[in-house]
């Protein structure tokens, strides 16, 4: 099994239940979920809005690859509603958003995919709630 810790924010709709449902959906889909961070209300990252984030911090065991996490996690993010994805640091409002920020002590460097997540201890937002479930 391996272990990974995911960041959601959302800021569009029923914010605390838009957490919820990804969780649900991540133990539906990728592994067992061992751990959720509390909710944390944050003011937008990268980009202005009227919309107040919720975020939290996921820990998964799971037995799938990096990759198959990174489909999953799309897949989760698209059944729910999402349709436009942050490119070039050009950041939307959004129903959900799932980051992988840690997967085991593996190291990927993919265009698409890179673990640990490059920027999470830049963001607070992150941290908080990654902190908190790390134990």
């Amino acid at each position: 099994m391996h272990t990974v810790y995911f960041s959601l924010g959302t800021n569009l709709g029923d914010r605390k239940h838009n957490v919820r449902r990804a969780v649900d959906l991540i133990g539906e889909h990728i592994g067992r979920v061992e751990r959720v961070s509390s909710l944390y209300e944050t003011e937008p990252w990268g980009f202005s809005s009227d919309n107040m984030f919720v975020n939290a911090a996921v820990c998964v065991s799971t037995q799938l690859s990096p990759r198959a996490v990174l489909e999953a996690t799309q897949a989760i993010e698209r059944d729910m509603g999402r349709t436009v994805k942050s490119v070039n640091g050009q950041y939307h409002d959004r129903i959900i958003d799932i980051d992988i920020l840690l997967y085991d002590d593996v190291k990927v460097d993919e265009p698409d995919l890179k673990i640990p997540h490059p920027l999470m201890h830049e963001r607070d937002f992150v941290m908080k709630p990654l902190r908190e479930i790390l134990g």
